[in-house]
């Protein structure tokens, strides 16, 4: 029978074949996986969470897609089958398990075409974007010069005559309903966003604005070459569903622990429309639900630990910031720290840990205190398994963002997605250079064939190792000593206090 770790080598080979990325091996030491000190509950826990049992949870996810148009999306079916699947495994291990229900506007692409001058051009519909009128709005190409905020305002527009014209903006700087709204104030029928890294652009506006124009994306080789073609006459047809709907989050919470010092994990559920979402995000909620149910719902824990199935992410982090938002300051003040976890198997897989200090000095900058030091927990975890990692920013496109902006410190894994792998990247880790870290990000083919399996394997093992040893201590993070610590310094306050009565003479039996 071959070992774990020929078996891991095995499936990023097929993997390789499989999707044409070129694979190399990270340091042999990482192969080793090796655990390093800790609590024994982390190396415990670690052992436990396979990747037999991972993939397993990406399986079912894959299937209850299939048996629901294709896509695990929030407000259908594919969703709640999703997460009565998480909801029932947790309940029979013993955990207290919540549904909690919120609204929001669901959103589903109908039609998305264009022509350039009689000619069809592929484009992709934004999320939420507002529709042309039937048949499509016609007006000429007016191209905006890339700058460093490109179409983020309005005298990104001087000079030219935007006025009933399809704009041509550059992706960037600032959120695509910037510059649909942009568009809007200085008159244009609609814009076009062209991506600025090589890949699909499938973005979303984040919610619906009627003052926002009609929006779509294309790709970075699509934009250069509309770029060249200012004045042309181009049709845009874009219509979409939107209507409001209520889905919900499965929030699972151990029976043992601190309710006043929780640490909270959490990873987004629903998938996009296009398809079923295994990368994105069926390996966070795979990695969780494992983690989950390995550790049990009454583990020997000194900290409760609070998991999160979020809903409604890919239609603007809806599910999150309504837990959070719903929360009040005490309660808010319970949670110890909070540990996001979304694409962690990503194909062309890099290992990301969340900047939590700002250390890369990039970006939205340092989260909230605490933070830096959940960094370095996941980060000592990979040094010592000979993982070499790189840092990422927060930058608001995932679940972590509503903890953060209420003060709650955050951290986390990612694998990458959208952004384009390096050539020194290649050489830390492997893959192909020049393409995304995932080439299937929001589409139809992130099914089971998109998912390295060394690398969710890997991640999945960081996060249970942090997860395990944030429920003995999170002492490093907010000061609240695990219990055995805490008995000692009560003890020792004790005898201290009888050793001054008793030196006291005022005190002193006679």
């Amino acid at each position: 029978m071959p070992s774990r770790t020929t078996t891991l080598r095995l499936g990023a080979a097929v993997l390789a074949a499989a999707t044409g990325l070129s694979m190399t091996a990270i340091p042999a030491s990482a192969a080793q996986q090796t655990v390093p000190d800790g609590p024994a509950l982390a190396r415990q826990l670690v052992k436990k969470v396979s990747i037999t049992g991972l993939n397993r949870h990406l399986v079912a996810f894959q299937r209850i897609a299939d048996r629901s148009g294709g896509n695990r999306a929030a407000g259908a079916e594919g969703h709640e089958a999703s997460a009565e699947y998480v909801a029932t495994k947790l309940e029979a291990a013993g955990y207290t398990v919540t549904r909690q229900e919120f609204p929001f506007v669901y959103d589903e692409t109908e039609v998305q075409t264009a022509t350039v001058d009689g000619v069809d051009l592929p484009v992709a519909r934004m999320a939420y974007s507002q529709d042309t009128p039937a048949g499509g709005v016609t007006g000429p190409l007016v191209v905006v010069p890339p700058d460093a905020t490109p179409g983020c305002e309005a005298s990104d527009y001087e000079g030219l005559a935007p006025e009933g014209a399809i704009v041509l903006v550059r992706r960037g700087s600032c959120p695509f309903a910037d510059k649909a709204l942009v568009a809007a104030e200085v008159g244009a029928a609609a814009v076009i966003i062209y991506n600025n890294v090589p890949g699909a652009l499938n973005g979303t506006l984040g919610g619906p604005n009627p003052d926002a124009v009609p929006a779509a994306g294309v790709t970075q080789e699509q934009g250069a070459a509309l770029a060249e073609q200012a004045g042309a006459t181009v049709t845009l047809d874009l219509q979409g569903v939107m209507e409001d709907r209520s889905t919900y989050n499965v929030i699972a919470e151990t029976q043992t622990g601190r309710a006043n010092n929780v640490v909270m994990a959490g990873a987004h559920l629903d998938s996009v429309g296009d398809g079923a979402g295994i990368n994105d995000n069926g390996t966070g909620s795979a990695a969780l639900l494992e983690t989950a149910l390995q550790l049990g719902g009454s583990p020997r824990v000194n900290n409760k630990v609070r998991f999160a199935w979020w809903g409604a992410e890919e239609h603007g982090l809806v599910g999150s910031e309504y837990y959070v938002q719903n929360l009040d300051f005490e309660a808010q003040l319970d949670i110890a720290l909070y540990l996001n976890f979304d694409m962690i198997g990503s194909p062309n897989a890099g290992y990301f840990i969340f900047d939590g200090d700002n250390s890369d000095g990039v970006g939205a900058g340092e989260g909230p205190y605490g933070s830096g030091q959940i960094e370095a927990a996941f980060a000592n975890y990979f040094e010592a398994t000979g993982v070499p990692t790189e840092g990422t920013d927060f930058n608001g496109r995932s679940d972590y963002n509503e903890f953060i902006v209420n003060g709650i410190p955050a951290g986390g894994l990612f694998t990458g997605g959208d952004m384009v792998k390096t050539e020194a990247q290649v050489d830390k880790w492997g893959g192909t250079a020049g393409i995304t870290f995932d080439p299937c990000y929001h589409s139809r083919c992130d099914n089971l064939g998109n998912v390295d399996r060394v690398a969710f394997d890997r991640m999945a093992d960081g996060a249970a190792w942090v997860i395990a040893s944030y429920g003995i201590s999170t002492e490093d993070v907010n000061g609240v000593p695990p219990r055995q610590a805490r008995a000692k310094a009560r003890v020792a306050e004790k005898r201290a206090m009888a050793t001054e009565v008793v030196a006291d003479p005022e005190h002193a039996a006679v």
